[in-house]
């Protein structure tokens, strides 16, 4: 039995194996409804699945004693992280439950099956059973060491990993020119933009009246207040129909965690911290470049987490170094 002394915390891990042929099939299904095989926001790595979902609870669990319930977030699919529960934290299996998105999407059911992240994390407040305060994770998301509550919450209310930015004006206006270049030089006419991580955030400060700066946070788990997101949402339901329309990420959606921390903000959240992760992608590095991510992981207490980014592109070598540094950290024979 777990002894809280503090406001109930919950995780919630967002999780798809992209490999699936069922789930490929219904994406084909869709590409070709909109008449392209080809969409920015469908590549193939960003769904596909090294069992990275077993390193990420197993660090929960070790890492973060206190947490109440995991919720796996997925699409009629199955982790298979039973054996690995059953034998390393059997008194936590029954607080680990998967969540189907037919679930968060009940009164919804028209946007599904919906391969976008974004409009994924819309949904997660809608979790049957989810407390006030969670704990938003990807599946390439780990953590390194012990936690504490504080380290997600204090006051009661979320601590906001990131740092203050100047609006990606760069970005902005490449994406302009390189359309009216497309329109005028070329016989594409219209090409989808491609989704930008930080567009999405900006756009959502956007829509809170943020106008010379916005809250960027990184790779890194994200405390939330689940009353805030309903609130907004309950009050804004044809913005999030509209945003959760899209299959695939686009680059005119707004982010969730964006949207969320900067309603935090708003309301007088002054709890501010740097993500303190290790952002690791492994994909076209130099030879040297995991060895030092890791080590850095090992050694460097300042970092909780770390985010091994698109690990299915790594080379098998680096992948089995990053499998066997977790193993490490958290000491156990997982096979």
């Amino acid at each position: 039995m777990k002894k809280i002394t503090h406001h109930p915390i919950d995780i919630v891990v967002a999780w798809v194996d992209g490999a699936d042929p069922v789930i490929r099939q219904k994406k084909t299904s869709f590409l070709k409804s909109n008449g392209s095989f080809f969409h920015p926001g469908a590549s193939q790595t960003r769904f596909h699945s090294l069992n990275e979902v077993e390193y990420c609870v197993l660090s929960i669990l070790k890492f973060a004693p206190f947490i109440r319930n995991i919720f796996i977030v997925t699409d009629q699919q199955d982790p298979k992280i039973d054996q690995a529960i059953k034998q390393y934290f059997p008194e936590r299996f029954r607080d680990i439950r998967i969540v189907d998105h037919y679930e968060i999407f009940e009164g919804y059911e028209d946007y599904t099956p919906t391969f976008n992240s974004i409009c994924i994390s819309n949904m997660l407040w809608r979790i049957k059973g989810l407390s006030d305060q969670f704990v938003y994770f990807n599946d390439d998301i780990f953590l390194l060491r012990p936690i504490n509550p504080s380290d997600w919450f204090v006051n009661n209310k979320p601590v906001l990993r990131g740092k203050w930015s100047f609006p990606p004006y760069e970005r902005l206006l490449w994406d302009e020119l390189k359309e009216k270049f497309m329109q005028f030089f070329t016989s594409k006419k219209h090409q989808e933009r491609s989704a930008s991580f930080q567009v999405n955030q900006w756009n959502a400060a956007k829509k809170l009246g943020f106008r010379w700066r916005y809250f960027r946070s990184g790779h890194t788990p994200v405390a939330l207040n689940r009353q805030t997101l309903k609130n907004y949402f309950d009050n804004h339901p044809e913005m999030l129909k509209k945003n959760i329309s899209f299959r695939f990420r686009n680059y005119y959606q707004f982010n969730t965690v964006a949207l969320a921390n900067h309603l935090e903000i708003k309301s007088g959240n002054k709890n501010r911290m740097i993500s303190q992760v290790i952002y690791l992608r492994t994909h076209k590095r130099g030879k040297e470049y995991v060895n030092r991510k890791l080590s850095i992981a090992g050694n460097n207490k300042n970092f909780l987490f770390i985010c091994a980014q698109s690990l299915d592109l790594a080379n098998v070598k680096d992948q089995e170094k990053v499998i066997q540094k977790m193993k490490t950290l958290l000491e156990l024979d997982i096979k």
